[in-house]
């Protein structure tokens, strides 16, 4: 009898056992990258404590660890990347753009951005969230009004509720407490205030969608800026827009009734026309800077209209890209903006043509210098800096206007580490988004490792030689074969 229960237990063990050499073969093989420098973009790209000859292990997706070669030991059976002579940076993030395609997908990753904080609207159409490869898409839906655009405007339930009409319409509170329950369930990871949605509806979003962790943008005009910031409001959007803080109250209380009209129209030209050294713009920049609201300025929206621009469909991911889906694209032959004359004007002799054209020019590139010096001011209070694209609008085209936007955060006097962290920590920073923007462990193992050291140069963030997303080698150059 002892005999048979030896036997038994022996066959007990051995079918317990007998799976775990199998297991162990299936477990893929860490990915190593090793002897690059690791950049530290942590506290809003103020601190400098970067990891010389390190070592970063990745395993399922996630960074596991991240420190010196000479404390860290590579795995046997690892899959190593060389990075000697190379910098690692976070995969960067683009907090305001479209993905409506696969070519846009495609644009942006080749470009080195991972992640998209994705809006639909009509200049960018909706999002396509089907497309593979893809960056990792957080999606932005508007609250607080009517929008044609909204994640829900198509669910049967909401058609009536958000259709537009001719400008969008502030919704009652009970319709904007249950948009945000139904948004939240979507996934959806950031909620956008637009210029219709007065100051108690903006308060009581704040605080809500901080409850169901949900970041909140905001594009004031019925809320006066100062009350959005005051309640909390996680990033104001467009240089030109959050500019409107230095209005007076005369020019702000009628905006409550026309956020959209002449009112707004009267506004936003005084607000433009403040000179960059008036008290008032920089109290209001201190204000700001005082506060927890970040600015996602969209520089690149105007890039086309200040000095020193390059032809963006000179870049290889231009190639992807179809102008005809594009909300007013420059030029593909100069990479300047066109300006459409109105129907009458196609009768004028094509001299009086060139003039009305090569007028509208000059006064859009004034008003883009205008904006550019009130956002220097504004700068020297140092308030915080998100960093968004607006592609593919009005010249910008995805992935490549990200860097641009880097580019003009540079010359407004942020360094180039700062502008980094713009584009990745600061993301976690502001919205606690704390799975991705540093090569830490547990961090997303979204990875670049770029060819110069971009501390020192923001251009070098383009010189990628490997791209890693969620862990995964990307092939870069498999992604400029699509055809658009």
């Amino acid at each position: 009898m002892m005999r048979l229960i030896r036997v038994l237990s022996a066959l007990a063990c051995a079918v317990v056992l007998a799976p775990l050499p199998s297991l162990a073969q299936t477990e893929p093989a860490p990915l190593v990258l090793a002897g690059g420098t690791v950049i530290d973009l942590t506290n809003w790209g103020e601190s400098a404590r970067d990891i010389p000859n390190a070592v970063v292990i990745v395993r399922e997706g996630r960074i596991v660890e991240v420190g010196p070669a000479s404390s860290i030991a590579i795995p046997k059976g690892a899959q190593v990347i060389d990075c000697a002579g190379k910098f690692i940076i976070p995969g960067l993030i683009d907090g305001f753009a479209g993905v409506n395609s696969q070519a846009e997908a495609n644009a942006h990753l080749y470009m080195g951005v991972t992640t998209v904080v994705a809006r639909a609207d009509s200049k960018h159409g909706f999002i396509d969230f089907a497309v593979s490869p893809s960056p990792h898409i957080y999606a932005i839906d508007s609250v607080g009004a009517t929008d044609n655009w909204s994640l829900l405007a198509r669910r049967p339930e909401w058609v009536e509720k958000l259709r537009e009409g001719p400008h969008p319409a502030e919704l009652v509170p009970q319709d904007i407490a249950r948009q945000m329950a139904d948004t939240a369930k979507l996934g959806t990871r950031v909620l956008y205030i637009g210029p219709a949605v007065t100051a108690a509806n903006t308060q009581w979003i704040v605080t809500h969608a901080h409850e169901l962790h949900m970041a909140v943008y905001a594009n004031f005009a019925a809320t006066p800026p100062r009350v959005g910031i005051e309640a909390g409001v996680d990033a104001l959007v467009h240089a030109e827009r959050y500019t409107l803080g230095v209005i007076p109250d005369e020019l702000q209380r009628p905006l409550y009734d026309d956020p959209f009209g002449p009112s707004a129209n009267t506004a936003f030209d005084y607000a433009e026309h403040v000179p960059p050294t008036d008290l008032r713009l920089r109290n209001y920049a201190r204000f700001i800077a005082a506060h927890r609201s970040a600015l996602l300025p969209t520089f690149s929206l105007s890039y086309v209209l200040l000095p020193a621009h390059r032809n963006l469909w000179k870049e290889p991911t231009a190639q992807l890209l179809d102008p005809h889906r594009m909300y007013r694209p420059t030029n593909s032959e100069t990479g300047e903006m066109e300006f459409p004359l109105p129907a009458w004007a196609r009768r004028l002799p094509s001299a009086g043509q060139r003039y009305l054209q090569a007028d509208a020019q000059k006064k859009a590139q004034q008003q883009a210098r205008r904006i550019w010096q009130i956002n220097a001011t504004i700068f020297a209070a140092f308030p915080h800096y998100l960093a968004g694209s607006g592609a593919d609008a009005m010249g910008t085209m995805p992935g490549v206007s990200l860097h641009t936007e880097l580019e003009m955060l540079v010359r407004l006097g942020l360094s180039p580490r700062e502008a980094l962290a713009a584009a990745t920590s600061n993301y976690a920073q502001q919205f606690g988004w704390n799975e991705l923007g540093l090569i830490a462990p547990g961090r997303r193992a979204d990875i670049l490792v770029v060819s110069g050291d971009p501390t020192f140069s923001i251009w070098n963030a383009r010189n990628i030689s490997t791209l890693i997303e969620d862990g995964n080698i990307i092939d870069r150059p498999a992604l400029l074969r699509i055809r658009r």
